[in-house]
């Protein structure tokens, strides 16, 4: 694939995986709190949740991408992986600086770090998508890739007693603070 056509995808995914992220955000409530949607939606206010609303779109477009151009890619799975890998760790990085520099705060710019989150590891995967095949690395993915589905999922039903999963609202981790 060309690079121009692997950046068109790459920037499309940008666009696709923010909104439908964002509506991830509410999906779980709008469903009337029912527990499969727990698992790509945002169960509470916490930090791991909003990283939960970028991950499982990112991967959902990855797989579109892998059925249109991916399978021929080399470092496809390498690509997607460190994007899935880049974005929390772009949202943790941005959320908490600002958060300790501003003492609080503020949606408008949580809305713009989720978006910068999902542009740079787009920006990422098209960077590694465009480089020669990485044997090793490349092996390494599938495994890092499944770790990361495997954590997104226990944790939203197991959340460990740490501030990434805790709820700044109540106080409290996970789906024991939603009606059922």
């Amino acid at each position: 694939m060309d690079r121009k056509k692997l950046l068109i995808w790459e920037l499309t995914g940008v666009f696709v995986i923010f909104i439908i992220g964002s509506l991830l955000h509410f999906v779980f409530e709008w469903s009337g709190y029912w527990q499969p949607v727990a698992l790509i939606g945002a169960v509470n206010e916490s930090t791991w949740e909003h990283l939960k609303v970028a991950f499982w779109p990112t991967l959902a477009f990855a797989l579109v991408e892998y059925y249109s151009f991916g399978a021929k890619a080399p470092n496809f799975w390498l690509a997607k992986t460190v994007n899935l890998y880049l974005q929390p760790a772009v949202i943790i990085a941005l959320f908490y600086g600002y958060k300790a520099l501003l003492g609080h705060h503020l949606l408008w710019l949580d809305i713009l770090i989720f978006f910068v989150a999902i542009l740079a590891g787009q920006y990422l995967s098209y960077l590694i998508l465009k480089r020669p095949h990485y044997t090793f690395t490349n092996q390494l993915a599938i495994p890092f890739l499944g770790l990361a589905m495997l954590m997104f999922t226990l944790f939203t039903f197991f959340p460990p007693r740490f501030f990434l999963f805790q709820d700044p609202q109540t106080g409290l981790y996970g789906l024991l603070n939603k009606k059922k």
